[in-house]
């Protein structure tokens, strides 16, 4: 007979500092920020962005361990309403302190109110907007490609183009030079270019948001080249003293994560392991 693995076991981390960040969240639960992406860490990616919704077990894995912990947040590139909807996060029970920080922060959703508060837009975006489906027109390689509103950014997708890596390859170079002429940057995902402001990113976030609740451990958990500034604002809090364990959401796609991770779960539904593992594993709230 086939085993399977125990739900409730939690796996050690590959690095010293990884492991110290996990018993710092298990010795002090109520002093730990746990801290996730969307897209491809709670939801599995998916060919159309806008079909994407979270894992089935993500938001029931969240409502356990949510009331264990000081704060739990949702960092994404997505419009922070966009991820609630999508991820299900409003009205649930246990998720009521829940923080959505999205477009990298510029927005930020908070489950105790239900309202989102934002800065005003850059008008580099909405000039990027107008001029893009012309600018697309007149590149070869881009055939297959689509564009992807998301209010604060404008994103161009290859994953439907016949040669989806190479289209993303094309477009690289002549989008960045369209971002840099509007004041923008460009972010690149897992075949995606995303055209954004600068100044703003996952890393800025999760540093601000963990000075902000106090906390003295953090853990977060990513997928995609988009998080690896959170990533490096884990390993620069962990130099600070505050005790971090970095999650890989593991793909074939993206490979520069795992090799900074502590630890790589298999996608979407590693991590709802990880999050059920981890909530068996936390003394009650107080």
């Amino acid at each position: 007979m086939a085993s399977h693995p125990d739900p409730s076991s939690l796996p050690s981390p590959a690095t010293a500092a990884g492991r110290d960040g996990l018993a710092a969240i298990l010795a002090r639960p109520h002093k730990a920020v746990l801290a996730f992406d969307f897209d491809g860490t709670l939801a599995p990616i998916v060919p159309d962005p806008e079909q994407a919704r979270a894992h089935p077990d993500a938001v029931p894995a969240l409502a356990a361990l949510a009331p264990k912990v000081a704060s739990v947040a949702v960092v994404t590139g997505r419009p922070a309403s966009v991820a609630v909807r999508y991820g299900g996060f409003a009205g649930v029970p246990g998720l009521d302190h829940l923080v959505v920080l999205g477009h990298y922060g510029a927005e930020r959703w908070d489950a105790v109110t239900g309202t989102v508060r934002a800065p005003a837009p850059h008008p580099g975006v909405a000039a990027v907007r107008a001029e893009l489906p012309g600018f697309l027109d007149g590149i070869g390689a881009w055939q297959g490609s689509w564009i992807e509103e998301k209010g604060r950014a404008v994103a161009v997708h290859t994953r439907r183009a016949e040669d989806p890596q190479a289209a993303f390859e094309a477009l690289r170079e002549p989008l960045s030079r369209l971002a840099q002429k509007h004041g923008l940057i460009v972010e690149p995902g897992r075949l995606v270019l995303e055209l954004r402001p600068a100044g703003m990113d996952k890393g800025v976030a999760l540093g601000a948001y963990v000075r902000d609740a106090g906390a003295e451990s953090v853990m977060y958990v990513g997928d995609d080249l988009g998080d690896l500034p959170a990533f490096a604002a884990v390993e620069k809090l962990r130099s600070d003293g505050i005790p971090g364990l970095l999650v890989c959401s593991g793909s074939t796609e993206v490979t520069e994560l795992a090799d900074r991770a502590d630890l790589v779960v298999d996608g979407p539904e590693g991590v709802t392991r990880l999050l059920t593992a981890l909530a068996t594993h936390l003394a009650p709230p107080r």
